[in-house]
């Protein structure tokens, strides 16, 4: 029977040892950064009515994650805690964000979508790939 044997150069060898050593750090970079580029989407898609307001500095990235039960890489990008709304009450940020984004259907308060507009897969996609070149040292160009 016939039999081939490769062997790849010690350069190739040590990109690809280098790569799989580095894999988380290089997977959170892209996840960061496209967490980071979702909540610019979110702070330029807002309404006037929220632009004007407190909750932009509640709209946050968290640190990168691993989640327990599939051990994936994450980065989430959203509303967190409490603001000052303009008649002084301190209210959550993740609630108002939901009426602005769903409204009210026991007051004339019409939906005005802004989150799903905000999350851009293509915008998402390029911060990733250029986090991904950067984080690699230029190992993992296309």
């Amino acid at each position: 029977m016939a039999q081939f044997i490769m062997e790849l150069p010690d350069d190739i060898m040590k990109d690809f040892k280098k790569i799989y050593e580095s894999t988380t750090e290089i997977f959170g970079a892209m996840t960061k950064a496209g967490a980071e580029a979702a909540a610019n989407e979110i702070r330029s898609n807002l309404p006037q009515a929220l632009k004007d307001s407190e909750i932009v500095k509640c709209i946050k990235v968290t640190r990168v994650y691993r989640t327990p039960s599939d051990d994936g890489i994450n980065t989430k990008a959203g509303f967190y805690g409490y603001f000052k709304n303009k008649k002084g009450r301190v209210v959550p940020a993740p609630l108002i964000a939901n009426v602005f984004e769903y409204g009210r259907s026991n007051a004339p308060f019409p939906k005005q979508p802004f989150l799903r507009k905000a999350f851009n897969k293509s915008k998402i996609e390029k911060a990733m790939l250029e986090a991904q070149k950067k984080a690699s040292g230029g190992l993992l160009d296309e």
